[in-house]
């Protein structure tokens, strides 16, 4: 298709592996006042427009689909119930029923909010410098668990909420130190939050027409203009043959 330069438009000329040339138009981009091009807007003043648009739910009340039936994880000997906003238990069972047991944590919802005090209201992230959505996860805090024999204290789990499909269950549960854990559990409900969804780049579109062979580009052509070519002739040994 052929394009039209507009008078401000800025065009390179690129050759392709047969070495047919082609003069090619760079998109315009938008500047701000800065100067600075704006190639994309951050998640935060996404997320500052969608909300004055409509009233964005918090990841809270996306979570409230948690509540009810409780998940379980079963990992070799020792099984995890999770009850959403009420405690964490390690067990074993036989039989279907409990034969060991241990509260990893009951949710508190002072040290949740504690936590996300420094925080955004929206949400909490893993690394608030990461760009990637996937890396993002929304915290509860659950605290005064069964005492540990190795510290004396009660046991805590953080419960990471990740944006994951296709299904609300338990993905994993580490102990990050003595008697602390991390349990994530994957929401799916949590990825209609803005936050929680991957920025897309923006592509732009360049437009490329056919150059003749004989085209000789602007800036070689004002090259040949301004060069001089200068002929010095031998006078000294043309006079030194004659006067022979």
């Amino acid at each position: 298709m052929l394009h039209l330069q507009d008078d401000d438009q800025e065009s390179i000329v690129m050759p392709d592996k047969t070495g047919q040339k082609y003069i090619c138009y760079l998109p315009k981009v938008e500047k701000e006042k800065s100067g600075k091009p704006v190639i994309q807007h951050n998640i935060s003043s996404m997320i500052v427009e969608t909300e004055k648009r409509i009233k964005q739910k918090t990841p809270d009340e996306l979570l409230e689909v948690l509540r009810g039936p409780c998940f379980l994880r079963q990992e070799g000997w020792w099984s995890y119930e999770f009850c959403y906003q009420k405690k964490l238990r390690q067990l074993h069972l036989e039989d279907d029923k409990v034969v060991q047991e241990f509260v990893l944590g009951v949710y508190d919802p002072e040290a949740t909010a504690a936590f996300n005090e420094n925080l955004s209201d929206i949400s909490t992230l893993k690394d608030p410098r990461s760009k990637d959505a996937s890396q993002r996860y929304h915290a509860h805090q659950y605290t005064n668990g069964t005492v540990c024999d190795l510290t004396n204290k009660p046991r805590e789990t953080e419960v990471r909420f990740v944006c994951s499909e296709p299904r609300a269950m338990i993905s994993s549960i580490t102990e990050i130190s003595t008697c602390k854990y991390a349990l994530t559990v994957q929401c799916p409900q949590l990825c209609k939050h803005p936050l929680f969804q991957e920025e897309r780049p923006v592509w732009h579109t360049i437009d490329c027409n056919v150059l003749p062979k004989d085209h000789v580009d602007a800036k070689v052509r004002r090259q040949n203009e301004n060069t001089e070519i200068v002929i010095v002739k031998d006078f000294e040994n043309s006079d030194l043959e004659s006067e022979q």
